[in-house]
């Protein structure tokens, strides 16, 4: 299975379609489902920009525009979150490869962006179809204020029936703030907007569990409900193209951010987005985010379980695909926020009796002076740090247990305040500071779990 094999074929297949060109959908789509849904779309830089010669791939950026319209028709909204800034831009500086410095990799992104907007609005004006585009930093929803106002934004837009166009700004955002992909860009506005579905469009048809280009033997995975669990079966080490930032590795966090927010996530090929139309019309279909196993894993072993033969019957007669399916219990939007919007100012090591009242499923309980060990960075109060246990047992191959991340959260109390109340109980918190602002120092509705046990204390 070789990469130019299958560019080849999919440009051939799209070679006369433009925006001008009247496809029929799929027989399977006219019967999609009556609900009205969001949509978010990717775009990635290897399907927008040719790899060597750096010009537009016009014909997949065509068929994009005229999937868009017709989801539209349809009555469903559709943001498209699009990478190629710095792939235009080269282009248009005759630069055959991406400069080492960080600020002439964002000059080129800014001659760039330009023109992938101007392009963009080209086409879709060809409909009459009004487009917007949307620059954000991870910078920019670290503050609630403007997590919020991007997402107001975002949703008047499609009230009034422009398709937000949204890419990272790269002109600006440096390695401290950068999303470092629009993977996750993609996965924050699909969480940020309560889509229904995150596609992942990318120069292959779905993941496989291993690189198709360099392994024959690798083999499709379909259906995906415990990422944890896929990743001991799949290898996801290559790197994205020249051009872009990502490969698969990008896509499970994508994957991880989008699912957690309730979000099904698709990977398949950017090159056939008609594609999109046989998905959505099967139903959507969550999984439990309590639970561990991995029932839906396709293909990842010769042996094939009974759980893996019902997923055959779910993806029977869908094109090539991914589909990670949502937790059924999505964290709310607040919590959302604070664990995949915010930088962490700090970290708060605590003992083993706080991580078991923490991640206790029934229990959830607020994180207490008494049960923090020590407390790194420098923080003030209601700002997000990350919670984190590390065991003082020793493993069974003799080594130190590594540190374990249990979520993040808002602290009541500055990062000098905590030091001198670590280990102490809350009624002693007056004594220790002269004053209490709260009696915890995060409370159970400020913070978001990573890790949920059912260990009792």
């Amino acid at each position: 299975m070789s990469a130019s094999g299958q560019q080849d074929t999919g440009a051939g297949a799209m070679a006369s379609a433009g925006p001008g060109s009247s496809a029929v959908l799929p027989k399977s789509s006219k019967a999609v489902v009556d609900k009205k849904l969001t949509i978010v779309i990717k775009l990635g830089t290897s399907s927008i920009c040719d790899e060597v010669t750096h010009f537009p791939l016009l014909s997949t950026l065509s068929l994009i525009v005229e999937t868009i319209l017709k989801l539209k028709a349809m009555g469903h909204r559709v943001v498209l979150v699009t990478s190629g800034a710095i792939g235009v831009g080269l282009r248009r500086m005759d630069l055959h490869s991406k400069p080492k410095e960080l600020a002439k990799v964002q000059a080129i992104a800014a001659v760039g962006q330009g023109r992938l907007m101007s392009l963009y609005d080209d086409l879709f004006d060809k409909f009459n179809q009004p487009v917007a585009q949307i620059l954000l930093t991870k910078n920019d929803l670290a503050d609630r204020t403007q997590y919020l106002n991007a997402r107001n934004t975002i949703e008047a837009l499609l009230e009034m029936k422009v398709v937000p166009i949204v890419n990272e700004n790269d002109t600006i955002s440096v390695s401290e703030i950068r999303f470092g992909d629009n993977d996750t860009l993609s996965a924050i506005t699909a969480g940020m907007i309560h889509a229904d579905y995150l596609f992942l469009m990318t120069d292959v048809d779905c993941l496989y569990t291993d690189n198709p280009r360099t392994n024959l033997d690798a083999k499709p995975v379909l259906v995906v409900d415990d990422i944890a669990a896929l990743k001991e079966h799949v290898s996801v080490a290559s790197a994205g193209s020249s051009l872009g930032t990502g490969g698969m590795v990008t896509k499970l966090i994508a994957a991880e951010l989008a699912t957690a927010a309730g979000v099904t996530t698709i990977i398949t090929r950017g090159s056939d987005p008609h594609r999109i139309f046989d998905i959505i019309a099967q139903p959507i279909q969550h999984t439990r985010s309590a639970s561990p196993k991995q029932e839906s894993l396709l293909d990842a072993s010769e042996d094939q379980t009974q759980s893996t033969k019902s997923s055959s019957a779910f993806t029977k007669g869908l094109p090539l695909n991914t589909r990670f399916l949502a937790k059924d219990n999505p964290m709310v939007d607040r919590k959302w926020w604070i664990l995949h919007g915010l930088h962490a100012a700090g970290t708060i090591y605590i003992d083993r009796g706080a991580y078991l009242a923490i991640t206790n499923a029934s229990q959830k309980s607020s994180l207490f002076s008494a049960g923090i060990v020590d407390c790194k960075g420098t923080f003030v109060a209601q700002q997000s740090v990350r919670v984190v246990y590390k065991p003082k047992e020793i493993g069974q191959d003799g080594k130190a247990q590594d540190e374990i991340e249990v979520g993040k959260g808002l602290v009541n109390y500055a990062s000098h305040e905590i030091r001198r109340i670590m280990g102490c109980h809350s009624s002693q918190i007056v004594d220790r500071l002269g004053y209490a602002d709260a009696e915890c120092v995060i409370h159970r509705e400020n913070l978001t779990r990573t890790k949920l046990t059912t260990e009792a204390k």
